[in-house]
């Protein structure tokens, strides 16, 4: 295999491809439906698709091209991709929803004390819900599929 753009990995080169998609999606679906240009939607977490998603699958799919399903290092990466998905969908979404609480009770004692109790609301968008990771998922084998002929020449 002949060496990528970064660091001389193509399996990188392919799971930053699938990243870069998820989270320009992001940037574009902004401007589309909240009529809102929003860079900070590039560099974010949470919502549609899931990055961390596209870029667990992707890095399996390549690995399973390069490697063979059979290997090891597929084995890791299905593991990882796994984990990756449910902490997306369930830990740090449960996380993004007790920040909204938290956000609604202090916003709503600041007004019975009349005094700030924190200058910042906590972020609520940092979890997916499990459409928004199946997408991510799909985006990334389709990416890793699609960049086959890329990872094995």
């Amino acid at each position: 295999m002949k060496p990528g753009i970064i660091f001389g990995n193509r399996i990188i080169d392919v799971v930053f491809i699938a990243w870069f998609i998820a989270q320009f999606y992001k940037v574009i679906s902004a401007i589309i439906f909240d009529k809102t240009l929003d860079f900070k939607r590039f560099w974010g977490t949470g919502g549609m698709p899931s990055s961390h998603s596209s870029t667990a699958t992707s890095l399996a799919t390549s690995i399973a091209i390069v490697e063979g399903m059979s290997s090891s290092y597929f084995a890791i990466a299905v593991i990882f991709s796994g984990i990756v998905m449910y902490d997306a969908a369930g830990i740090r979404r449960a996380a993004g929803k007790q920040a909204g609480v938290l956000n609604k009770i202090v916003e709503r004692l600041t007004q019975k004390i009349e005094e700030r109790i924190h200058d910042e609301n906590l972020k609520e968008l940092l979890g997916h819900t499990p459409f928004e990771v199946l997408i991510g998922a799909l985006l990334g084998i389709i990416v890793g599929l699609l960049m086959k002929k890329y990872l094995l020449a």
